[in-house]
């Protein structure tokens, strides 16, 4: 089987997380990472038995070995990586938020365009198993006319401390771009629409970060009064559930941002279960898609289209302009 050779760009907690499901990836393979020093490149090729280990991003890009790259550095180097990334007509997968603004997005999908690589923001919820299962489900009406949709995502991040990355404000922190983007991009899965109002309460930590975020979108007429409401937090474990409710039935889904299972139910009664029974984290579900895409040679995944990442980066920013 032809296979995409990846390079990782950064080794934080996440790209772990996505390296160690590469063992669940028929198509694809990690053969380089990259890190701001040699040492945490080669501890963290060592881990991972990975054969090339550089110390600085550009050397990484310059691999001819390396196809394509998985970019989880801080939001505000995402563009500037990414756009490095292009540049060296490598293929990108570049973890959420994909930009820490909708004009960063914009100007990185025009590069693209010119490009013939594949780019892709890392929503890796919208390929889970259980998540598929209830867009499902929703497409054959069982839970009737589409009514609300209930999400939110958030765990407490403390004490406070400014230097921390999720509160740095010079890193663009702050929990709805970091937490707030699951339960964002839940609303917009399901809604595929813009809403017609929204609304938002939040609470600012002392360096003017936000650090709880409650909204609500209001869908208005054109989808018969159909509401999103969302919560994100660093000052509490909230319950990460997500409820996608009609008139006849809603579904649950626990800890919907790596959902492994769904429910329907009638009432209280549950009609309808699905679990996925994966070994994995989950994060292969992606990786093989966007492997599937760069092998046929094309330049966007229909599951996660660049006009998907410009609308949630879109309904982040109305958000913000509300704090």
């Amino acid at each position: 089987m032809e296979k995409v050779r990846w390079g990782i760009v950064s080794t934080g907690r996440i790209t772990h997380q996505f390296v160690q499901d590469f063992r669940f990836v028929p198509n694809g393979e990690v053969v380089a990472v990259a890190s701001r020093t040699q040492e945490s490149a080669e501890v963290f090729a060592g881990e991972y038995d990975i054969p090339k280990a550089y110390a600085g991003y550009q050397r990484l890009l310059e691999d001819p070995e390396v196809d394509a790259v998985y970019v989880a550095t801080p939001h505000t180097l995402h563009f500037q990586n990414t756009a490095d990334a292009i540049a060296a007509g490598k293929h990108v997968l570049c973890e959420k938020p994909f930009t820490v603004n909708p004009r960063e997005s914009e100007k990185l999908f025009s590069l693209a365009g010119q490009s013939s690589v594949f780019v892709m923001e890392a929503m890796w919820t919208y390929f889970l198993p259980a998540i598929q299962k209830a867009q499902e489900w929703v497409k054959q009406g069982r839970i009737g006319k589409f009514r609300q949709v209930k999400a939110d995502f958030g765990f407490p991040k403390l004490p406070y401390d400014p230097a921390q990355r999720e509160y740095n404000a010079d890193l663009a922190g702050g929990c709805l771009l970091e937490m707030g983007i699951y339960p964002v991009g839940l609303a917009w899965l399901f809604m595929q629409q813009d809403p017609e109002e929204i609304q938002v309460l939040a609470h600012k930590a002392p360096n003017g970060v936000e650090d709880d975020v409650a909204m609500m979108f209001d869908y208005g007429n054109c989808s018969e009064g159909a509401v999103a409401t969302l919560g994100t937090s660093f000052r509490s474990k909230l319950q990460n559930w997500a409820y996608i409710i009609g008139e006849d039935a809603y579904i649950a889904i626990p800890d919907f941002w790596r959902a492994s299972e769904c429910s329907l139910y009638h009432a209280d009664t549950r009609v309808d279960h699905f679990e996925d029974g994966r070994s994995s984290l989950g994060f292969n579900y992606e990786t093989i898609a966007s492997n599937e895409d760069i092998l046929a040679g094309r330049q966007q995944n229909s599951t996660m289209p660049w006009n998907t990442t410009l609308k949630l980066q879109q309904h982040m920013a109305r958000v913000r302009d509300l704090f």
